[in-house]
């Protein structure tokens, strides 16, 4: 990834006439990487495409590509395509005709169409699919010539506005691994929108993380798993418990919380103040429970009961101030616990982390 951005945005708001749809965006995005902007509907992330896109323009704001701002220009003058989830083929053409249709308004050489078309088609393995109509497609065919027509191009930036979401849950998977793959032998810069946590987890060098206008975090998918920002950034990545608390006690590189009464260790950050109320974040996978009481310490609680979900079991269990947490497990690590029994929960103070509490208005 090279130090210099492709892609930078300054200052970005858009208003619309009841709601800000964007409060003042800063991002770059580096040439080659693979971005997604993943957040809750109406969070802005189809806004923020659009104004990339040149489809909408900014209240204030710049956007600079290569270091030329392009705020004011139009969209066929960007170096930037953009996939929607509808696909947008056109039906009344065949599938070499919609992915060559681009270079043909730019009036390329017929042969050169031909072998650009051909190189698209062994790319997105479609092969020997060129005279057939998009109604004779799967919906994951049509997908990938309509990345073909938009690659064909060859933009310094492709837009992807959910472009998975039509596609049902098996397909979604198989296509996610595809479409990394295609990015990466491409070579093209994508910026990808979507609501769906595991997609962004699965395909992204780093995710936007977005939230009323906002990006709450900006981070790897691995950082942003293991050490999320926010509550609402913990919360909405995986399945999380969220522990209230507030701190006693700071030594070294330890802080001391107060959870309900019980003191519990934890990691500390260097934003930690004695006094402060904070969220402990246990990943429900790395929260345990038994009958016994372990040599560290624990919760108390009352086992609820589990559900099974094939290969793990995710159970309930409710603690004594009233709140309700989650652990994860496979079938063979499940505890012969019966609902209405007392169990002790506990956690690697290693897996968990402190965050601030901005859960207000979710």
């Amino acid at each position: 990834m090279s130090e210099t951005p492709l892609l930078s945005l300054r200052g970005l708001r858009k208003s619309f006439a009841t709601q800000d749809a964007l409060n003042g965006l800063d991002l770059d995005v580096y040439k080659g990487e693979f971005l997604t902007l993943l957040g809750p509907s109406g969070c802005g992330k189809t806004t923020t495409l659009r104004i990339i896109a040149g489809l909408e323009t900014p209240t204030a704001g710049e956007v600079y590509l290569e270091g030329q701002n392009i705020t004011s220009l139009p969209p066929e003058k960007r170096a930037v395509n953009t996939v929607f989830q509808n696909y947008a083929l056109f039906p009344h053409m065949t599938v070499a005709s919609n992915i060559g249709y681009g270079l043909c308004m730019r009036k390329v050489p017929k042969e050169e169409v031909k072998e650009r078309v051909e190189n698209m088609l062994h790319l997105v393995q479609l092969e020997g699919y060129g005279k057939r109509m998009p109604s004779q497609l799967s919906g994951g065919q049509r997908q990938r010539v309509a990345i073909a027509r938009s690659a064909v191009l060859e933009p310094k930036l492709l837009l992807l506005d959910e472009p998975l979401g039509a596609l049902d849950l098996q397909l979604r998977r198989q296509m996610q691994a595809e479409l990394k793959k295609m990015q990466q032998q491409l070579g093209i810069t994508f910026i990808y929108i979507t609501h769906d946590q595991e997609e962004a987890l699965n395909m992204s060098d780093r995710i936007a993380l977005m939230r009323s206008g906002r990006f709450v975090q900006l981070d790897t998918p691995h950082n942003l798993y293991e050490h999320p920002a926010t509550a609402f950034a913990a919360t909405f990545i995986g399945e999380t418990n969220l522990l209230e608390g507030r701190v006693t006690g700071i030594k070294g590189d330890d802080v001391m919380l107060d959870l309900d009464g019980i003191s519990v260790p934890a990691r500390t950050q260097d934003w930690v103040v004695p006094g402060q109320k904070l969220c402990l974040c246990v990943r429900a996978e790395r929260l345990h429970y038994a009958r016994k009481v372990p040599d560290s310490t624990c919760l108390q609680g009352t086992f609820i009961g589990s559900h099974y979900a094939g290969s793990d079991r995710t159970a309930t269990i409710e603690l004594r101030n009233g709140q309700t947490l989650l652990s994860r497990h496979t079938t063979e690590q499940e505890e012969s616990v019966q609902p209405g029994e007392t169990v002790c929960v506990w956690w690697d103070m290693e897996t968990a982390s402190l965050v601030r509490d901005d859960r207000e208005g979710v």
